[in-house]
């Protein structure tokens, strides 16, 4: 079913000639590609160069007053996206997408530049570059937000699985290939991190100016400035009081009940509430409440905030699995252990680039539903079987398991984004594409500190008494030792997360190892006494996390089925022309139901 009747041009020889409406198409998915791949790249780049970083501008992460600045660097551009994607696809509904998805590659280049110049050190130098890496965030939600929407235009109903799941699936696997750049670039020079993205940033913006057009439906309205301001401040306090919670607080090992944590988690839900209450009132509201009347709008936006959850976090607790226990029991130092968990990996990016694109073709012909229902199925079953192995594991069954992981939600993600984007109103795409970039942004970040808080908790049950008693029995004075062992968990697992020896760096800090033997403190700081100690209490957390992840993607699977059978939006035919479709006509979607 076509969206838009093709244009007459004239006519050549009594024939008439026909303008494509969708002349450029791939060309246009190129360059939406490279546009989400560089913002999500750059998302998890930093993660595993923070180590890097943190030399180069002298500073030590893993000093407990310093635990904020990791936590801002990593997810501070995560927030700000997740902040700005709706407001920026609704501007880009009025004032034209590719306007605003074109800025969105000069901001993210300019910011990536700046980045890479630092001439301060220690906390003011972590301080500025928090501040360039938010302002970056503002050129990757200038390109989430309008991307989907730029393609929806430029694709016919019958090829947006393909084209949106290719560029989905581009976005998901840069999050893992931009772990394996930063592991490579890191060494040589922190400031490479960010500069790779600059020649990139430059051709896109210079490709969109000359290849994108506007093909999109604008509807003049006025910004919604009352919403905006809200929900921007809503949605910030909410993700602070989760980026803090993760945090140790007084003596205990997080911050979950801190009254400042307690007030922004309660303060940014009440200022939500009051957001959704003003979308209601308003002429033009930024986040249109009335879409979610549309089934596969609704249904799917939901099924993607669940998977988020699943997965979000789950990455993270991976690399910390194969950081801090399985790559040093197999031979690889700490601090080359951040490159070979990208390497090690690899199956799970494997596994979204293989199923992307053909679960987005074949849904284009058979529906969205019992592939996205599947795929979160399949996800649900390879989160159980992951907790089936040792911590110790054999590499090539760990390696089949997440690579039926990424299989599985590389299944999902195509045909729920073209479910999605095919159910709205060509009028409403950019602000429905940020609506659903919003949901699935902020439920990373929740999802982080979900299965931190899971992790840590499993963590702090027991490391402390397994930390003091292995100290002690390999020489470390018991006062010492004390001392080690009430120190927070969450150090413990940024320090593996950075590829450091936490051990190491506990004694050295102490003055402890001048009390030991080489003997002693060769084992002590060596590759087996950390992860043999954290393993245990580590496969506790690992396992409420996994069941976490279990659920959320059963609850996915659930609202997958919900989107329905057929999901496109059909425009209501004037009564002169009933066997034709006028875009203009009042929105109507064609639902098939169960």
């Amino acid at each position: 079913m076509r969206e838009a009747s093709p244009q007459r041009n004239g006519r050549s020889n009594g024939a008439v000639q026909v303008e494509d409406p969708y002349k450029g198409k791939w060309l246009t998915l190129s360059n939406t590609t490279l546009g989400v791949l560089m913002a999500t790249i750059d998302a998890s780049i930093v993660l595993i160069s923070l180590p890097d970083i943190f030399r180069g501008i002298k500073l030590d992460p893993l000093t407990p007053g310093n635990t904020s600045y990791f936590l801002w660097l990593l997810m501070g551009y995560m927030l700000i996206t997740s902040v700005l994607v709706v407001s920026f696809g609704r501007l880009g509904d009025i004032f034209g997408r590719v306007r605003m998805y074109n800025m969105g590659f000069g901001v993210f280049a300019f910011f990536s530049i700046m980045l890479s110049i630092v001439w301060m050190h220690g906390s003011a130098a972590a301080i500025y570059m928090i501040i360039m890496r938010v302002f970056q965030g503002v050129g990757g939600a200038l390109l989430f937000a309008n991307s989907s929407a730029i393609l929806t235009d430029a694709f016919p109903p019958h090829q947006r699985g393909l084209a949106l799941g290719t560029n989905m699936i581009a976005a998901t696997a840069g999050s893992f290939i931009g772990l394996i750049l930063g592991g490579v670039l890191g060494p040589i020079d922190w400031r490479l991190v960010f500069l790779i993205s600059v020649p990139v940033g430059v051709i896109g913006t210079i490709w969109g100016v000359i290849n994108l057009r506007e093909k999109g439906v604008r509807t003049p309205a006025k910004i919604d400035w009352l919403g905006n301001a809200t929900f921007a401040i809503g949605l910030t306090v909410l993700l602070v009081g989760i980026v803090y919670g993760i945090e140790p607080y007084g003596g205990q090992t997080m911050g979950w009940t801190n009254p400042w944590v307690i007030a922004a988690l309660g303060g940014g839900i009440s200022i939500l509430a009051l957001f959704l209450w003003i979308e209601t009132k308003v002429s033009a509201p930024m986040f249109n409440i009335s879409l979610f009347k549309i089934r596969a709008f609704s249904a799917g936006n939901f099924a993607t905030l669940m998977a988020a959850l699943g997965r979000g976090g789950l990455m993270f607790i991976l690399i910390i699995w194969l950081q801090g226990i399985w790559l040093p029991q197999h031979g690889y130092s700490f601090t080359n252990t951040p490159l070979w968990a990208g390497i090690f990996m690899l199956p799970l990016t494997g596994g979204f680039l293989l199923a992307g694109p053909i679960s987005g073709f074949l849904s284009d012909r058979f529906g969205a539903r019992p592939f996205a229902t599947g795929g979160m199925l399949l996800a649900a079953s390879s989160f159980a079987l992951l907790e089936l192995l040792p911590i110790n594991f054999p590499y090539a069954l760990f390696a089949v398991l997440i690579l039926i992981n990424g299989l599985a939600m590389g299944i999902f993600i195509s045909p729920n984004r073209a479910a999605v984007m095919n159910s709205l109103p060509p009028g409403q795409r950019g602000e429905g594409a940020g609506m659903g970039a919003t949901m699935m942004n902020a439920s990373m970040v929740l999802s982080i500190g979900i299965f931190f808080t899971l992790i840590i908790v499993g963590l702090s049950a027991s490391l402390p008494g397994a930390l003091y008693h292995g100290l002690t029995a390999h020489g470390v004075p018991a006062s010492a030792a004390g001392k080690l062992s009430h120190l927070p968990p969450t150090s413990s697992v940024f320090a593996a997360f950075l590829g450091y020896n936490p051990v190491e760096q506990l004694l050295s800090a102490s003055g402890a190892l001048s009390h030991l033997s080489h003997a002693q403190a060769a084992y002590l700081t060596g590759r087996s006494f950390f992860p043999h100690l954290i393993s245990a209490p580590f496969g506790k957390g690992l396992h409420e996390a996994l069941d976490f992840a279990i659920g959320a993607s059963l609850v996915a699977a659930v609202c997958s089925w919900l989107i329905g059978k057929n999901y496109h939006y059909v425009p209501a035919a004037k009564p002169a022309e009933a066997s034709r479709e006028q875009e203009a006509a009042p929105a109507v979607l064609a639902a098939a139901g169960d």
